[in-house]
């Protein structure tokens, strides 16, 4: 294995060695404490350009699945169509895989994908400094070739580079969702085709407003950066909530669903990124375990009259779902349809489609 360094904005240098491809690579460093999933969360939109250090200190033991599709041309085992992290940080890359479902090992898929990993790394500390200081603009640098210029993903809109160009239809079931796609994962398509829905999922800055339009409910889906800058969208959702029609998003759509309705987001320190997140729901009392994967959160001091915390995160307290006291509109900032897990709250998926 060639040398390397991964070099944080704050001056903090980790030497290690490289796997997958062998070139620099600059991003938002960030980390995941969940124990397996990587082939998930490495093609997971809502990562998109961000270092993606994993606190479990094992990876690549069990290789990486074929890229086969489903019945609806959607990905069996990623939830996109390439990975979308920038680079991976580990403490101890396996190079030996071993797993029936295995097609080849992470370095080499890596290696694919032009996207470098590093090893060797003391990831608890590095976990802990990123707890202390906050996820900042980071750079894998291969030792003999070219450096890379730092940067912040966030300021730019990294919506824009993972949905899709134009609208793409899904089931043929009576009950029609208009899907806007900032990120979406192919999970999400799944869970609803699965329950008899026709999906259309549209650009992130589609008109859905237009008259011509025939859907019976809107989806926001997850997706990548800062909410803030999609007022296009936004304003758009504003218009389908003056129309009564049921709403209802996960993750990056928890987020919009606030703004439209009046409300703000801020940035937190490190994040929420892991599969073991508890959560109540704060009609029933009842918490769950839930997966998530996300910087923003909404500002509770600014939710307006008329609309409710519907869930909270019971570790760092902050706002897992909102709803409308009243109208069919609601949200979660976890993943409900989480894959590998946990499923806890897919029951989610049945409640929206019952609005419809």
């Amino acid at each position: 294995m060639k040398k390397g360094k991964l070099i944080l904005q704050s001056g903090h240098t980790f030497d290690g060695f490289i796997f997958g491809a062998e070139q620099s690579s600059a991003g938002e460093v960030v980390f995941s404490t969940g124990m397996v999933g990587y082939p998930e969360s490495l093609t997971d939109p809502s990562y998109k350009e961000q270092i993606l250090t994993f606190t479990y200190p094992l990876i690549g033991n069990y290789g990486i699945p074929a890229n086969s599709k489903d019945k609806y041309g959607l990905g069996k085992n990623f939830e996109s169509n390439k990975i979308q992290v920038s680079g991976i940080v580990v403490s101890e890359y396996s190079e030996d895989y071993s797993h029936w479902h295995a097609k080849q090992s992470l370095s080499e898929w890596l290696k694919k994908a032009g996207v470098p990993g590093i090893t060797g790394i003391d990831t608890r500390a590095l976990t802990k400094l990123i707890r202390t200081k906050g996820c900042m603009p980071a750079k894998i640098v291969v030792d003999g070739k070219k450096d890379v210029e730092l940067y912040d993903p966030n300021e730019q809109n990294l919506v824009s580079k993972v949905c899709v160009k134009k609208p793409v239809k899904y089931g043929r079931g009576k009950k029609k969702v208009l899907m806007v796609d900032c990120g979406v994962k192919n999970n999400t398509i799944r869970h609803f085709v699965e329950r008899g829905v026709s999906v259309k999922r549209v650009p992130w800055n589609y008109d859905f407003t237009q008259k011509s339009e025939k859907f019976d409910g809107l989806f926001l889906s997850n997706g990548p950066g800062d909410p803030a800058m999609l007022t296009e969208l936004i304003d758009r959702i504003k218009v389908v909530m003056e129309q009564k029609k049921p709403i209802w998003g996960i993750c990056l759509g928890n987020q919009l669903l606030a703004h439209a309705a009046g409300a703000k987001t801020y940035k937190l320190k490190f994040g929420n990124r892991s599969q073991n997140q508890p959560c109540t729901d704060q009609e029933t009392g009842k918490c769950y375990m839930t997966t998530q994967n996300h910087s923003f959160v909404i500002d509770p001091k600014t939710i307006p009259a008329g609309w409710k915390v519907w869930f909270k995160n019971e570790n760092d307290h902050t706002v897992e779902g909102i709803k409308h006291k009243t109208l069919p509109f609601s949200a979660v900032q976890f993943h409900p349809e989480a894959y590998p897990g946990p499923v806890d709250t897919e029951y989610l998926f049945d409640r929206f489609v019952e609005q419809l």
